[in-house]
């Protein structure tokens, strides 16, 4: 499996899973633009920080002997996100792959139930992860409609295809959720044109943010999460990136409309 040739977007990749799939993808032979609000967010959380071998993302992609693109947008701000993808038609004169990874929550996992939500973070959750990805999406769409192909992979969350226990984190469900539907839309309506559409779910994956929530769990709790799925354990990095990797690639070109959860088989 290769990208050689290929150009690829990755937002929110200055660090946790969005870098991941952004080394993956160069790592796989694609030039790799790097969008986030912050470059160097990576700072924020010390087990995220010692991973660096460059002072951002972008600088690590150069190191694989890839071109690359430091972009710092906000994707919640659909004019910034246009003239990101305009900065990458003017270096690159296409685009074939765009990850759409940008998003998070805001408190707790455990915090946020359905019926004592904040509408202040709900409204700011729903922006950087269901707004951001449609804007993201609208950004590229003229382009791959030019060019007649492309293929652009959205993150949704397991959050967003089940309820979570006793209703936390309502604000990052619903807006992860919304992601998987319009994933499913965008698809029917891009097919015409080459483009295919898809969508990754994760589970808990073992990120600087999560890794901080895990230490401050008593030990009980620790075991009842990983017994959540098959697997025992949560998802690394490199296990959600194997799955981008594998939908940016001619692998799976008859792929399209698909929610595809990484999740270790978890039950309900």
């Amino acid at each position: 499996m290769t990208l050689e040739g290929k150009t690829a977007l990755v937002t929110g990749s200055a660090r946790g899973l969005g870098r991941a799939y952004a080394l993956h993808l160069a790592a796989l032979g694609a030039d790799v633009a790097v969008l986030d609000i912050d470059l160097h967010s990576y700072r924020e959380y010390e087990s995220e920080a010692v991973l660096m071998t460059a002072d951002t993302t972008a600088e690590e992609v150069l190191a694989l002997g890839r071109r690359t693109l430091a972009l710092e947008t906000d994707v919640t701000d659909l004019d910034a996100m246009q003239q990101s993808v305009a900065t990458i038609e003017e270096a690159w004169s296409r685009l074939d792959i765009i990850i759409c990874n940008a998003g998070g929550g805001l408190g707790s996992p455990f915090e946020g139930r359905a019926s004592e939500l904040d509408l202040d973070e709900f409204d700011a959750v729903i922006r950087k992860n269901l707004y951001g990805t449609v804007n993201t999406c609208v950004a590229v769409a003229p382009l791959l409609k030019r060019q007649g192909s492309g293929k652009i992979v959205t993150v949704a969350s397991i959050s967003g295809l089940r309820g979570g226990r006793e209703g936390a984190y309502a604000h990052y469900g619903v807006a992860k959720a919304g992601i998987a539907m319009y994933t499913r839309y965008l698809a029917q309506d891009l097919g015409s044109s080459g483009i295919t559409v898809n969508c990754i779910a994760p589970g808990y994956v073992a990120t600087g943010r999560l890794a901080l929530a895990f230490e401050s769990m008593e030990s009980d709790t620790l075991v009842s999460i990983n017994a959540m799925n098959a697997l025992g354990r949560p998802a690394s990095t490199e296990d959600c990136a194997k799955v981008i990797g594998f939908l940016a690639s001619t692998e799976s070109d008859y792929l399209s409309g698909v929610v595809l959860p990484i999740d270790g088989a978890t039950v309900s």
